[in-house]
């Protein structure tokens, strides 16, 4: 559904690409380039962006700045926090 000559980030899921798909849009050029973060599977990652020069990929790093790994740290905390004081977890995951 994208248009011709998109470019494809990923930093969020790997499930949320479908690998076949996009590699075939990027082989084709219907796609300009990928750049991904994240991968279904992890840690592996098809083969078949290996193979791709307009395909750019990541070790997951997309988390790892002082500022993000931090917020990460108080975002934990202030779910603790919440839990023992008898309230719902802000960040809470069902």
């Amino acid at each position: 559904m994208l248009p011709q000559g998109a470019i494809v980030v990923n930093t969020a899921r790997g499930n949320l690409v479908d690998d076949e798909a996009l590699i075939a849009a990027l082989r084709s050029g219907r796609i300009a380039a990928a750049g991904l973060d994240v991968f279904r599977g992890e840690p592996a990652v098809h083969p078949d962006y290996l193979t791709l020069p307009n395909a750019y990929l990541l070790p997951h790093l997309g988390s790892t700045t002082v500022e993000t790994r931090k917020a990460m740290g108080f975002c934990c905390l202030d779910n603790l926090d919440a839990f023992f004081a008898g309230k719902a977890p802000p960040n809470r995951i069902a």
